[in-house]
C-alpha cells in the first residue's frame, strides 16, 4: 500500500469494479485505522474509485449486456430487477452499493445499463452508495478497530437474508415517514 501512497483506496476500488473482486473494504479499513485523519479522503477516493470503475461493465451492458444477463440470472430475477430499475432506478442501484459482499452488485450495473439508466445517475448512485458503505465502515474501524471488518463480512455472509431485510424496514419506515411530513407541510402550507 506504500507504493500507491494515498492513490491505494482508488486504484483498489476501481480495479474491484472494472475487474475482479478485490479486498476493498479491508485496504479501505487499513488506510483510514492508520491515518484517520484522512478518513473522509479516503472513503471519496474509494466511492469515486468504485464510480469509474464500473464504467466498462456499464460500457459492457450497452452494448450488448442484456444476452449476457439473462445467461447469469433466471428470468424471475431478470424480471425483478427490471420492475426495480423501473420504479425506482436511481434506489435501485444505489442500496445494493451500500451493502458488502457477497451482494452480486456487478449483475445490478449491468442491469442499470441494459435498462438504460441515464449515465451521470448511473455514477451518482454508485458514488453516493459506496460512499455511505465506506463512511460506516471507517466509523466502525475507528471505533472497534480493524477486526470488524472480518466480524461483519462473517455475520453478513451467514445471515444476509436478515441484513437485507432490516434494510428494506429500515428504509420503508423513512420513506412513510418523509412521506408523511411532506403531507403535513403540504397541508399546513394551504
Amino acid at each position: 500500500m506504500k507504493v500507491l501512497g494515498i492513490w491505494g483506496v482508488f486504484v483498489i476500488a476501481f480495479a474491484d469494479s472494472a475487474l475482479l473482486g478485490m479486498p476493498v473494504d479491508f485496504i479501505v479499513a487499513t488506510y483510514v485505522y492508520q491515518d484517520h485523519r484522512r478518513m473522509l479522503l479516503y472513503v471519496a477516493m474509494a466511492s469515486l474509485g468504485s464510480a469509474l470503475g464500473s464504467i466498462p461493465l456499464y460500457i459492457v451492458g450497452y452494448v450488448g449486456g442484456e444476452k449476457v444477463l439473462r445467461k447469469r440470472i433466471p428470468e424471475e430475477r431478470f424480471l425483478k430487477i427490471h420492475r426495480s430499475f423501473e420504479q425506482h432506478e436511481f434506489w435501485a442501484l444505489m442500496f445494493p452499493g451500500m451493502l458488502p459482499p457477497p451482494m452480486p452488485f456487478k449483475i445490478l450495473v449491468l442491469a442499470a445499463a441494459i435498462f438504460e439508466m441515464k449515465f451521470r445517475d448511473f455514477l451518482v448512485a454508485i458514488f453516493a452508495g459506496r460512499f455511505v458503505r465506506f463512511l460506516v465502515l471507517s466509523v466502525l474501524v475507528l471505533w472497534f478497530g480493524p477486526q470488524i471488518v472480518g466480524l461483519f463480512g462473517g455475520v453478513f455472509k451467514r445471515h444476509w437474508i436478515a441484513v437485507l431485510s432490516l434494510t428494506a424496514g429500515a428504509l420503508c419506515i423513512w420513506f412513510v415517514l418523509r412521506k408523511r411530513r411532506r403531507t403535513s407541510e403540504a397541508r399546513s402550507a394551504d
